[in-house]
């Protein structure tokens, strides 16, 4: 794997006008992905472990890598242009003849985030990409502090 990656995690999963804000990062560090509602809460049921009566995308999309000997490796957040992330979803897959596959694949960071997340996988951040956001660790540290305040609790990671 490259060096230039910093590892991270989903630290919190929070509603943000009609989406979800992911804060993502490390002790270091924790910056924000916007993403739409629904992927948003599926992220935020993930985290959580809760099951769902019927499979959601993500859920088949799991399942079909399960049932082809494939898992996702890794996931790297590897470029943002105008406040728009990309991301890649690194796969292994073994066929019949144990013959070892990666494969990697470009997607959407909240697609990536979820799959990872779901798979138990580790989260990167390209050292690029890490210089370049912007640290929103107070940010997230007083929503933390506002929600316990009133008696709710932040979806974290």
């Amino acid at each position: 794997m490259n060096k230039d990656v910093v590892p991270v995690e989903v630290r919190s999963v929070l509603p943000f006008n009609a989406g979800r804000a992911i804060f993502v990062g490390n002790d270091e560090k924790v910056f924000v992905i916007y993403v739409d509602e629904g992927v948003g809460a599926t992220i935020a049921l993930l985290l959580k472990g809760v099951s769902r009566e019927r499979p959601m995308t993500h859920d088949l999309m799991c399942h079909l890598m399960t049932a082809l000997g494939a898992k996702v490796e890794r996931v790297v957040i590897n470029d943002v242009k105008s406040e728009t992330y990309f991301a890649r979803l690194i796969v292994s897959c073994q066929n019949e003849l144990f013959e070892r596959k990666i494969i990697e694949l470009d997607g959407r960071p909240s697609d990536c985030i979820a799959l990872a997340v779901a798979q138990k996988a580790p989260l990167y951040v390209s050292r690029e990409v890490w210089e370049e956001v912007e640290d929103r660790s107070e940010v997230l540290r007083q929503i933390e502090e506002n929600e316990q305040f009133r008696g709710g609790e932040p979806e974290q990671g």
